[in-house]
C-alpha cells in the first residue's frame, strides 16, 4: 500500500517488472529518494531503472533558491529553503536538504547528500557519494574526498581525504570507510544493506 495515492511502491523486482510490462514507458520518470549515507543506493537504482528507460528528474522545492547558472544533473533533489549558488555545479542524485547553502563555483560529485542546515562555502570540490551531515560548515577553497563524510555540526578548515570520517571544531578524522563501487549494490537491497545511515 503506497502512502501516496496512485503512486505505487514495489518490494521486489518481480513486482517492478510486471507492472512494467503493462504501462507505457515513454511517460515513467523516477527519483530516487534515499537519504542518508546511501549514496551509492542512489546511484544503483539510477543506473537500474535509466537501463530500462525510465527518465531520472530532477526536483527543486518551490522555497528553495537555485541561480539561473547553478548546473542540476538527473535525479537531484533540492528541498525546502535550500540554496544553490552562483556556478555550482551538482553531479547526478546529489540532495541538497532543509535549509543547506551550496555557494559560488563549488563541484559537488555524484550521490552527494548535504543534510539539513549544513553551509559550504565558495570554490569547494566535493567528491562522489560524500555526506555532509546536518549543520556542517566547509569553509572556502577546500576539498572533500570520494565518499567522506563530515558529522554533523563539524567545522571543516582543511582538506579531508577521501573515505575518511571527521567530526568536531576544527574537523578532525576519526575513522575511515571502504565502501563499493555502484557496481557492486544491488538496488533492490537499498534499505535493508545493514550500513550505518547516522551522521
Amino acid at each position: 500500500m503506497s502512502p501516496i495515492p496512485g503512486v505505487p511502491i514495489w518490494h521486489s523486482e518481480e513486482e517492478l517488472l510486471g507492472w512494467l510490462r503493462r504501462v507505457d514507458r515513454s511517460d515513467l520518470v523516477f527519483v530516487a529518494a534515499i537519504g542518508g549515507a546511501k549514496g551509492a543506493s542512489r546511484l544503483a537504482v539510477h543506473a537500474y531503472l535509466t537501463a530500462m528507460g525510465i527518465a531520472a528528474i530532477s526536483i527543486v522545492h518551490l522555497s528553495a533558491w537555485v541561480d539561473a547558472t547553478a548546473t542540476l544533473e538527473d535525479g537531484d533533489q533540492v528541498l525546502a529553503m535550500a540554496a544553490v549558488g552562483v556556478d555550482v555545479s551538482l553531479g547526478k542524485q546529489c540532495i541538497v536538504n532543509t535549509n543547506a547553502t551550496i555557494d559560488h563555483d563549488t563541484r559537488v560529485g555524484d550521490g552527494v547528500h548535504v543534510m539539513p542546515g549544513a553551509t559550504i562555502a565558495g570554490q569547494v570540490v566535493i567528491g562522489d557519494e560524500a555526506v555532509i551531515g546536518s549543520n556542517a560548515t566547509i569553509l572556502p577553497n577546500l576539498r572533500v574526498g570520494d565518499r567522506a563524510v563530515v558529522g554533523a555540526g563539524a567545522v571543516v578548515t582543511r582538506d579531508v581525504a577521501p573515505g575518511s570520517t571527521v567530526v568536531g571544531v576544527p574537523a578532525a578524522p576519526v575513522a575511515t570507510r571502504d565502501l563499493p563501487q555502484v557496481a557492486d549494490h544491488d538496488p533492490w537491497r537499498c534499505a535493508t544493506d545493514g550500513s550505518n545511515d547516522s551522521v
